[in-house]
Parts: C-alpha cells; sequence; structure tokens
C-alpha cells in the first residue's frame, strides 16, 4: 500500500501532498532523502530506502525539471509496489498541465490522483494475472523428459561417483599409511603414489634403491647438517685464533670541498661528544593554512577553448543550418540521447583525474537526471549546459555542509573545561604522525596547548618518531611503550591533558588496511570508550577506485563494530601527498562523494608549515580541465 505521495519544488515549497494516505511516516524519510540524496547529487539512482524503528521505507521520485518540481513516492518496502513509477510519471504529466508558480493551492488535484491511481492499479494487477499464464500444457512433456533425463542421469552420475569414491577410500587408505607409519611400525618406508610416480623415503635408514628424481633420503641430511656442523666448528675455532677486528663504520662520501652536513639524526637529544644538546622549537614560519590561495584566470580562457573543440563534431554531424537556427532558437527540451555524448566525455575527463569510475559514473546519471526534460536556453550548447550542470554539482559535493573551523571548537571545549580530542585513523603508510605533528604546528601557531597520545602500539619505532616530533615541537608526549591497548592508552592521555590543562590531545594510531578485523575492532573500541571530538581520517591523494573501498569499509567496520546505537563515523578528511599528483585531484572528490565527511587538512610537502585547506573552486576547475 502507498503510504505517501508528495509535491513540491526545488526550493521545498510543498505543493501538494495525498489527503487519503493520512499514514503518519515513522521517522522522517522524505527529509533524509533530500539531504543525503538529491543534495548529494545522488539522484541519478532508481530508488532509496530509509531505516526507521519500526518501519522500513523505499522512495522513489521524479522530476520535472523544466518547471523545477519534485514527485516523491513513499511505500513500505516488504510490499514491492509494481506500479508506482507508472503512477509517478501519471501525475507528472497530470499535474505540470495544471501547475502554476503563482498558484499554491492544488486540492482540486485529488480527484485527478484518485483516478490516476486507480489505473495504475488496475495495470498492474492486469500484469500480474498475465504473468503466469506461460504455456504450461505445451511445456509440460518437455518437463517430464528432462525430468526422466535427469533421473537417468543421476543414476549414471551415481554410479560414476561410487567408483571415484571407492578410488578416494584407496587413496585416503594410502595416505593414512602415511600419516601413521611412524605410530603403527609398518614397513621400513611409507609409500606415496603421487600422479603416477613413486616417492619412496628409508625411515629406518634402508634405501629403497630407486632411481626416481623424486626420491627423498633422510640419512643424506643428516650427513649434510653433520658436515655443515663440523665445518662451522672448525671456522669457529679458528677465527679464535685471531684478534676480532674493530666495527667499521660508513663515512659519508665527500662529493666536493663544501662543508660537512648537518646531523640528519633526531632521535636524541646528544651531541657527538656526549654533550647534551639543547633542542630548540622548531621555527618554519607560517602554517599554510593561513594563506589564501590566489587563483589565477587562465583556467577559465582554456575551459571555454575546449568546450569549443568539443563542440565542433557535433555542428558536423547536424549541419549548419539546422545547428544556427537552434542555437538562436533554442531546444525545445533536453532529452537523454542529447546528453549521452556528453556526459561521456566528462565521465572519462573525470576518471582521468583520478576519480572513482563508480562516482564518475553516478555524478553523470545525476547531473543528466537534473537536466533531462530542462528546455535548452539560446545560443547556448548541450556541451557547456551539460558542463555548468556538472560544475554546480561538484561544488555542491566538496563544499562542507558545517562548520569546519576547528579552533572555535577548541575554544568552546576548553570554555568547558575539557580538552578537545582528534583521533587519526588510516591505512598503513599515509602519513598520519607526520601530518599529526602539521596539525600540532598549526596549532601552536594559534596559541594552543597540544599534547600528543602515541597510541600506535602496534608497528615499530612509530612510539620513537613520535617522540622526535614531540621534542622538535617542544610539546609533551603520553606514552606507554608497545603491546599495550590504545584504547587504554588514549584514556589516560585524556585524563593526563585534563590534569596538565592541555587544550588539545592528538591521538596516533595504528595503520590499518580496512580488512583487518583484529585491528578495525580495537579502533571501534577506542573511538567507543573515549568518544573524541573529532574522526579524522587520513588518506593519500595518490589513491583511485580503492578511495570509496577504504572510506566505505572503516565506515561500515566502526558503524558494525560499534556498542552504542549511534556509533561514531568518520568526521573528516586530512589528505596527504597532494604534492605530487599535479592535475589528478579526483580522489578529494572519491572521498567526499563516498563518506560526505569534508576535506579538512591537505598536506602538500614535508615541512611542518606545509598544510592547507582544500580550495574548492580550484579542484572544481582542474577537474573540468
Amino acid at each position: 500500500m502507498l503510504e505517501q505521495l508528495l509535491i513540491f519544488t526545488r526550493g521545498g515549497l510543498i505543493l501538494w501532498s495525498c489527503k487519503e494516505l493520512r499514514n503518519a511516516l515513522k521517522g522522517s524519510p522524505i527529509d533524509t532523502l533530500i539531504r543525503s540524496c538529491l543534495l548529494e547529487e545522488r539522484s541519478g539512482a532508481a530508488s532509496y530506502n530509509y531505516d526507521a524503528p519500526g518501519a522500513a521505507y523505499t522512495l522513489k521520485w521524479t522530476f520535472h525539471n523544466e518547471l523545477g518540481i519534485v514527485f516523491v513516492a513513499v511505500y513500505q518496502r516488504i510490499l514491492h509496489l509494481l506500479y508506482v513509477d507508472e503512477l509517478l510519471a501519471m501525475a507528472k504529466r497530470e499535474f505540470s498541465e495544471v501547475y502554476d508558480p503563482k498558484r499554491t493551492d492544488y486540492s482540486d488535484f485529488d480527484e485527478t490522483f484518485r483516478q490516476l491511481r486507480k489505473e495504475a492499479e488496475a495495470r498492474a494487477e492486469e500484469l500480474k494475472k498475465s504473468k503466469p499464464v506461460s504455456k504450461p500444457l505445451s511445456n509440460s512433456k518437455k518437463q517430464g523428459q528432462v525430468q526422466k533425463n535427469g533421473v537417468e542421469g543421476g543414476n549414471k552420475k551415481k554410479s560414476e561417483g561410487a567408483l571415484v569414491s571407492d578410488g578416494g577410500d584407496g587413496d585416503n587408505k594410502k595416505c593414512g599409511k602415511l600419516e601413521n607409519g611412524y605410530s603403527n611400525g609398518n614397513g621400513n618406508g611409507n609409500h606415496v603414489d603421487i600422479g603416477g610416480s613413486k616417492v619412496n623415503g628409508g625411515v629406518n635408514g634402508v634405501e629403497n634403491g630407486s632411481s626416481d628424481a623424486g626420491a627423498f633420503d633422510v640419512n643424506k641430511l643428516l650427513k649434510l647438517r653433520s658436515k655443515g656442523a663440523k665445518k662451522t666448528d672448525t671456522v669457529v675455532s679458528k677465527g679464535s685464533k685471531v684478534e676480532p677486528k674493530k666495527k667499521i663504520t660508513k663515512k659519508n662520501r665527500v662529493w666536493d670541498d663544501s662543508p660537512p652536513p648537518a646531523k640528519l639524526d633526531f632521535t636524541d637529544s646528544v651531541g657527538e661528544n656526549g654533550d647534551h644538546v639543547e633542542v630548540v622549537a622548531a621555527d618554519q614560519g607560517e602554517s599554510m593554512m593561513d594563506k589564501e590561495e590566489i587563483l589565477s584566470s587562465d583556467s577559465e580562457s582554456e575551459e571555454d577553448e575546449e568546450v569549443g573543440k568539443d563542440s565542433k563534431p557535433e555542428t558536423k554531424k547536424k549541419g549548419w543550418f539546422s545547428s544556427m537556427f537552434q542555437s538562436i532558437a533554442g531546444k525545445a527540451n533536453l532529452e537523454k540521447s542529447d546528453l549521452v555524448p556528453a556526459l561521456k566525455a566528462l565521465k572519462d575527463r573525470l576518471m582521468t583525474k583520478n576519480v572513482a569510475e563508480e562516482i564518475a559514473e553516478k555524478l553523470c546519471e545525476s547531473v543528466a537526471a537534473s537536466l533531462e526534460g530542462k528546455k535548452l536556453a539560446s545560443f547556448t550548447r548541450v556541451s557547456s549546459t551539460v558542463q555548468a550542470a556538472m560544475e554546480e554539482a561538484l561544488v555542491r559535493i566538496l563544499t562542507p555542509r558545517r562548520s569546519i573551523d576547528i579552533l572555535r571548537d577548541v575554544h568552546a571545549a576548553k570554555e568547558q573545561g575539557k580538552p578537545y580530542v582528534v583521533v587519526f585513523i588510516g591505512v598503513n603508510g599515509v602519513g598520519k604522525s607526520t601530518n599529526l605533528a602539521k596539525v600540532a604546528y598549526w596549532l601552536l601557531q594559534h596559541k594552543v596547548s597540544v599534547m600528543m597520545a602515541a597510541c600506535d602500539t602496534f608497528r615499530s619505532g612509530a612510539v620513537e618518531q613520535l617522540r622526535t616530533h614531540a621534542r622538535r615541537l617542544q610539546i609533551p608526549i603520553f606514552e606507554k611503550g608497545y603491546e599495550k591497548d590504545p584504547a587504554v592508552v588514549a584514556k589516560e592521555a585524556i585524563q593526563e591533558a585534563t590534569r596538565n590543562g592541555s587544550d588539545v590531545v592528538l591521538v596516533d594510531t595504528a595503520g590499518r588496511m580496512q580488512d583487518n578485523e583484529p585491528l578495525m575492532r580495537a579502533l571501534s573500541k577506542l573511538i567507543c570508550l573515549n568518544n573524541p571530538d573529532l574522526v579524522l581520517f587520513v588518506g593519500e591523494a595518490l589513491v583511485g577506485n580503492d578511495a570509496v573501498d577504504q572510506l566505505s569499509k572503516f565506515n561500515q567496520k566502526l558503524a558494525d563494530l560499534s556498542n552504542s546505537p549511534d556509533a561514531r563515523l568518520i568526521d573528516g578528511i586530512l589528505l596527504t601527498k597532494f604534492d605530487t599528483i599535479d592535475d589528478k585531484v579526483g580522489a578529494a572528490l572519491s572521498m567526499v562523494y563516498i563518506s560526505g565527511a569534508p576535506v579538512m587538512f591537505v598536506g602538500c610537502g614535508q615541512s611542518y608549515t606545509d598544510l592547507k585547506k582544500l580550495n574548492v573552486k580550484s579542484i572544481v576547475k582542474t577537474l573540468l580541465k
């Protein structure tokens, strides 16, 4: 049974809802559809499933792009109503005839919808009745023959299977002799048939004299071992007479008369002569987070040139007069066939920029759904219209939907008397510890006291790496060594920061692959136990299709392994190695699209200052260039 049918504008004004369907919807399925599907450029999907306590709904929708109207139908998922698509199409056709932008009351549409609904239900019933009638009498003979053949074939297979099983038992018996040869003491050796060749092994020192290539003699192996032991003894005895040589240290190669290079080892603060060296806090200038990026206008002219190149083949196909007439008068309505060539070229362009194939396809479907049926304006081309729609969609996706001002959140947590906790998670080798130090440096520049928590108790050298960053930045670090529970270490670190009055706690975690169940369970425990203010996923800008797998599985594991009903998922993304990708910036789009979390930081170098914000306009122009 249909639960609700709603007609509203793209601006959010409800024009009409079915008064007959006064079923109270549980939860807010239509608001969720708008927020997580229509606004996120996922409108190309066929349907949307919404789960509420005590109910499970399926939502289907259609657009009238020329009028800017959305039609949404809601029904119970278990019913599988066949007439919903047809009913939406009929309601769209009838409502567009009576629609007036100045009008807000459409109560007279109730009777029209009642007739449309009855007609759609009647057609669905006719389809149900016509489906079972598929010549059962004519096929009965064939089915009987098939059954007979199947029985005969089954008997043959059974007889063959019996032979095979007998052979299998014989092999099993031989294998049993191999396994129990030592305990039962049957014979002097084991005998195994492998592909027709015999392999003999003398157990009690009796060689079987077979000249097979696969023969294996245990006595020969023991003799070789004893010879090797004697040789090592002689070498050791000879070596004892010779005085031990001093360990030769490798010297740095000198290429010219330049002065010797500075010391690169920062693991301890002891000089070459054993003197204690005072570490000065690293000061590399202003962080790139506080600098505004200036965009050049060259990319706009390049885009116009490329659009002109793409449109040349279209004009050749249609002819000079028809294309000129269409550009002046404008096309009546855009159809899907008109959009396919431009969307295919756009999809290929996005994929060359490292956007995941699945994401590029969904974006193109969403843009097609938003343009289909829309009137093409005068003096405009289809390719430029599609590109403008895609640009709007990309800006809407990459623009954060909530505040990402961490400094404001830090001061709000400070007023409440608790530290602001940030957890860095991600796969192996993406640069979590390095970028954690960059974030710490940026916070220190804004007069925020920071403490690091070394919760990577899995990887060798992780604690020492974080300790080095803490000493260079002269900030405290909380560590408990290796093979400890990272959730407990993080909890103790937060308690220590509360006692010491630290404003921010940056928690470093071990790198883990998204399919590693034990490590993902440990990460879920850390987040559930400590309830951090921000969960940052650190991902490489180099990934392509794997970005979808990483983000979706991390979120899925955090949701599945959480004990609370409101599971904490990824709140933001830190994109690393952004200086190595040139114009292949598609990973940012893939990660934001699949997770819904904004890109909060972008790592673009090796020094502490190489951390900046994501420039949405720059990314969009690079993607469409």
